[in-house]
């Protein structure tokens, strides 16, 4: 229960492994969440359907999600730490909101609601 099984096509353990660490690299890197990383390559490469990829994604990264990143900036004195705290709190009631959300959208509008994310992101970077 509480699996999901896909009929779009099996991914293999390498390309995973391969998600996984690019995800780490570049959370690492940029200070972003892995979700910008999984949650496409898992639908892109391994077509998931969008659902299933938030959710995959959101279980992958219950854990290891900046552990060793964080520890690397805090040791470099580059983590504030009453902010991370504030922060910490919004995304525990914000991930149960969005996936609230999430659940009540077809997978097109999900989809294309994380790509204009995205887009707006990028853009905002890009040009500021």
């Amino acid at each position: 229960m509480g699996r999901t099984r896909t009929r779009r096509g099996k991914m293999t353990g390498l390309l995973v492994a391969l998600i996984g660490l690019v995800a780490g690299v570049v959370s690492g890197l940029f200070g972003v969440g892995g979700a910008v990383v999984i949650v496409p390559a898992l639908v892109l490469l391994a077509k998931l359907p969008q659902h299933v990829a938030n959710g995959t994604s959101l279980a992958s990264l219950l854990l290891p999600v900046g552990l060793l990143g964080a520890l690397e900036y805090y040791r470099r004195g580059q983590i504030n730490i009453a902010y991370a705290a504030i922060i910490a709190v919004g995304l525990f009631v914000g991930a149960f909101l969005g996936a609230r959300l999430a659940g009540g959208m077809s997978d097109i509008t999900l989809r294309r609601t994380f790509g204009g994310f995205l887009l707006l992101v990028a853009g905002k970077l890009l040009f500021s």
